[in-house]
């Protein structure tokens, strides 16, 4: 499903970013972090006219010719950034936010430093490259 899977400190510096396939890590890194600033102001948009929320879906972000990046920010600021492969047509919202639900989950189950368990659950979403 993703092809990368980042999560990123209320100071904008990486906790964690997984990627497949590794040769495109640059790549995904730099996607990454282009996704911040549509995040922050998102999230400063959000935040005049919803109120408090514990956690924000941001939805797609942008969408490029190869991937569609998606976000979502906690209540302590954390950014959660996935970005699918655009060929993946069948790809619902509802299911950009199970990821986003499980990955919440999991990381309050595991805390950052990532653990094992939280890196064998992302791995578990990553495409398989092959």
């Amino acid at each position: 499903m993703a092809v990368c899977i980042a999560v990123i400190a209320k100071e904008n510096y990486p906790l964690y970013i997984r990627c497949v396939p590794v040769q495109n890590e640059l790549k995904f890194h730099y996607t990454v972090h282009t996704s911040l600033d549509v995040v922050e102001e998102k999230i400063s948009s959000a935040g005049k006219s919803i109120g408090d929320q514990r956690e924000l879906y941001l939805g797609l972000l942008y969408p490029t010719e190869d991937y569609k990046v998606y976000g979502f920010v906690t209540n302590t600021k954390v950014k959660f950034v996935i970005v699918v492969d655009s060929s993946n047509t069948s790809l619902r919202d509802n299911e950009i936010r199970s990821v986003k639900l499980l990955l919440l989950c999991c990381n309050t189950d595991c805390y950052f430093p990532p653990s094992r368990a939280f890196d064998s659950i992302v791995s578990g979403m990553m495409v398989q490259a092959g």
